[in-house]
């Protein structure tokens, strides 16, 4: 008998000590009901992602499209981004087209500069390029080409005409 009226002490103490948190369940309950159906609501989100993605690859064969793609040239310490690479670019062909009465070796010297910055961010992007191999308007043909592929790629630089910009679509 003693050990029931101890037993129904203590439950009866667990009850006082359980009013408030009852309490404040009751009073939360919209809080709390609306933190799992936001964390349901992101979980199957990550799932319907996660199983596009992988549907996505299967359609597209993506392991397959890649496979050939030496990823490691891209961390060479010795590579410069694409973003110094458009900078220099631009200043060189604002250099380059304009006539401010330099010598014409120092026209030569830009333009050649140019040319190893295109052939560098054709390198970057995976577009090719033949401004080594040739020579006179077939060079000029050539450079206007690759300024094409590069806008194409996204890359905007000054078009040869000065005061006039290439559009960005």
């Amino acid at each position: 008998m003693e050990l029931g009226r101890a037993l129904l002490l203590i439950l009866i103490f667990v009850a006082a000590a359980s009013v408030p948190v009852v309490i404040a369940l009751v009073s939360c309950a919209d809080e709390i009901i609306d933190r799992f159906a936001c964390a349901y609501a992101e979980w199957r989100e990550r799932r319907r992602e996660r199983r596009t993605i992988v549907r996505l690859d299967r359609a597209v064969a993506a392991d397959e499209l890649t496979r050939d793609i030496d990823l490691t040239g891209f961390d060479r310490p010795d590579r410069r981004p694409l973003e110094e690479l458009a900078a220099d670019l631009r200043r060189l062909r604002g250099q380059g087209v304009g006539s401010d009465g330099r010598q014409p070796i120092w026209h030569g010297m830009v333009l050649q500069a140019y040319d190893d910055r295109l052939r560098l961010a054709c390198r970057a992007l995976g577009l090719a390029e033949y401004l080594a191999e040739l020579e006179g308007v077939d060079l000029e043909l050539e450079r206007v080409r690759v300024e094409g592929l590069l806008h194409a790629a996204g890359l905007t630089l000054p078009a040869a005409r000065p005061g006039h910009r290439q559009r960005h679509r």
